[in-house]
């Protein structure tokens, strides 16, 4: 009998500059690197940072990808992750902050009874930190 793995969902990060981004996001935030792999131009295929349970793949950006900019708060995308109290959301806002980190929302509570704050890291990507657990309310 086969056992089945629980679905994932990790999301990769271009970064012109991915060496630099992992430091901001293990700094910042407080990824820790578990993996690195180089590409052949000298920069990174494959690096993996974790914190907790929350995965993210970094590598170069070989092709000048567009960065969404910020309107009214918000890029329009961008990572959400779920810390364990409203302590640990401010500390994160002001930590990324302190960091360089650009505060799109500072800590607030939501219309859904959450709090949570916006950050662009210096590459100009949004991350989401909030306590709100998505997916355990039924409709």
């Amino acid at each position: 009998m086969t056992s089945e793995r629980p679905a994932t969902l990790p999301m990769y990060v271009c970064y012109k500059d991915p060496a630099a981004a992992i430091e901001w996001l293990c700094r910042a935030i407080g990824f820790e690197k578990v993996m690195e792999f180089p590409d052949e131009q000298g920069g990174i295929a494959h690096a993996e940072l974790r914190l907790g349970d929350t995965v993210i793949m970094i590598q170069t950006d070989h092709e000048g990808y567009d960065v969404p900019r910020a309107i009214n708060g918000a890029t329009g995308r961008g990572p959400v992750i779920t810390l364990a109290s409203d302590q640990a959301v401010g500390v994160m806002h002001e930590t990324a902050v302190a960091a360089g980190g650009t505060s799109l929302i500072a800590p607030e509570e939501t219309a859904w009874g959450d709090l949570r704050c916006e950050i662009l890291d210096p590459d100009g990507f949004q991350w989401s930190f909030g306590t709100y657990q998505p997916g355990t309310v039924s409709c």
